[in-house]
């Protein structure tokens, strides 16, 4: 099985975002407008609209207009726009447009606006409907469709992409289409990352759903201005601190013009503003511009030979080695589940640790077994695999004195004759001295404590090994 999902990312030590002016945390401010796109009949839909709205409990209508949730919609395009430009360019913040292309194609002044403020409009799909029960040449259609349309009324082809109501297609079929700086259908991350398909390499920039005024209208959301600015400048304050000790991120903010445009809410919106703008060294800029940002300071890298989708021969010619002369457990482990998370030097280590692990005592006593003695006759012979060679040359225990050399036969031999496999120890976390000092001590054990012991030296071993073939 191959589980598509990454859940590893950039991992532990992500990388230094270097925004423009040092910046501690880039701030992004992104107005949905959605007005005019939504469910209707009069657009052709099967039934009214039900999502984000003040109606509590809204369900579709079938066949029917919904007269209430329309004049709410409609409430955002009139009036609640309105009040966010008006804020938004007085306070001269950089703004990201999601524009559902029908929305846009339904309000000339609003999209008129807009371009004179110089916020960004990028798509957010033809209609604000869901797509999840679209087929994959339905949705592409429909991409074809927003582009072509989104060009049309503003002049300009969309750099950048959000569904929002996606499929699990959306962002392959996008990022088919080609032409986008960025898609943000997903809210996997604090940072943009790349995202493969089709040989290529798509910027993704994620979004929010909890930084985001749809919480006024979803249950357990916010339901004054003073939990929405709370929120917002808690994720602001996490972010900043962050990025002053040298770990800067990316904080997305969503807004809606029928929801955070009501004038019960927008003030949130004005203080949380007055607060970024009180710190220095942050970076409030339109969604593109990070892109280009990202782009330009982390450009994709060629795609690299990746374990999860190696064909099963070149997956155990390369990694059968690991556990020494064992190659059923890479065998296991490619038959197994394996994933991004398995790409790097410690996820594949467990996954060939868990096979090891998994199997009898009678096999991975072959395993222990399959170890040459440490500065024993194979080594003096050179006929120790290429990795054994190197680590044990890497203790010096292939420049013993005569005196040591005897002492690490008799040990060899004494070992082997206790337990039935040769004493086996990490050697690239030790010295000769900590190695001779281990084997002295650990040749008290009783055989089932160090049939343990030796088992986690041989996973210890294989994770060294595996850091020196693939990245951490």
């Amino acid at each position: 099985m191959r589980y598509c999902r990454d859940m590893h990312g950039y991992g532990q030590t992500p990388p230094a975002a270097n925004w423009p002016g040092e910046a501690r945390v880039a701030v992004q401010f992104v107005l949905n407008y959605e007005e005019g796109g939504e469910n209707c009949v009069l657009h052709g839909d099967a039934a009214s609209e039900a999502f984000l709205s003040e109606i509590v409990g809204a369900a579709q209508w079938p066949g029917q207009r919904h007269w209430n949730m329309e004049s709410i919609y409609e409430y955002g395009a009139r009036a609640g726009f309105w009040r966010l430009h008006r804020l938004l360019t007085e306070k001269n913040v950089p703004v990201t447009v999601y524009g559902v292309a029908t929305a846009l194609k339904r309000s000339p002044a609003q999209v008129a606006a807009m371009i004179e403020a110089g916020w960004e409009i990028a798509s957010h799909g033809l209609k604000w409907v869901e797509h999840k029960d679209m087929s994959p040449d339905d949705e592409r259609a429909a991409i074809a469709e927003a582009i072509r349309l989104h060009t049309l009324v503003t002049g300009e082809r969309p750099r950048g992409w959000y569904t929002g109501r996606c499929s699990v297609n959306t962002v392959d079929l996008v990022a088919e289409a080609g032409g986008f700086d960025y898609i943000s259908d997903t809210y996997a991350d604090d940072l943009p990352y790349w995202y493969e398909h089709g040989g290529k390499q798509q910027l993704i920039i994620p979004y929010t759903l909890d930084a985001n005024d749809m919480r006024f209208a979803t249950p357990q959301g916010f339901n004054s201005g003073d939990q929405f600015f709370t929120y917002l400048k808690d994720s602001f304050d996490a972010l900043y601190a962050e990025g002053k000790a040298g770990s800067a991120k990316m904080m997305s903010i969503g807004l809606h013009c029928r929801l955070l445009g009501r004038p019960g809410r927008v003030m949130a919106l004005a203080r949380f503003i007055d607060y970024v703008q009180s710190h220095e060294k942050v970076w409030i800029a339109r969604r593109v511009d990070i892109a280009e940002h990202w782009a330009k300071t982390h450009p994709p890298q060629p795609l690299a030979e990746r374990p999860s989708q190696m064909p099963e021969d070149v997956f155990v010619e390369r990694f059968g080695s690991i556990f020494e002369h064992s190659p059923w457990v890479a065998q296991r482990a490619w038959a197994d589940e394996l994933s991004p998370a398995h790409d790097t030097a410690l996820g594949l280590a467990a996954a060939l640790t868990f096979q090891f692990r998994a199997a009898s005592e009678e096999e991975r006593l072959g395993v222990l077994v399959a170890h040459p003695d440490l500065a024993g006759k194979l080594a003096q012979a050179k006929r120790l695999t290429a990795s054994s060679t190197e680590e044990q040359a890497s203790a010096g225990l292939d420049a013993l004195t005569d005196e040591e050399r005897t002492r690490f036969t008799e040990l060899n031999d004494a070992y082997v004759k206790k337990f039935g496999f040769p004493f086996i120890i990490a050697v690239r976390d030790n010295t000769k001295a900590s190695i001779l000092a281990a084997f002295e001590t650990r040749i008290a054990n009783d055989r089932t404590a160090e049939f343990a012991t030796a088992c986690k030296q041989v996973e210890r071993i294989g994770f060294l090994r595996l850091k020196a073939l693939l990245p951490a």
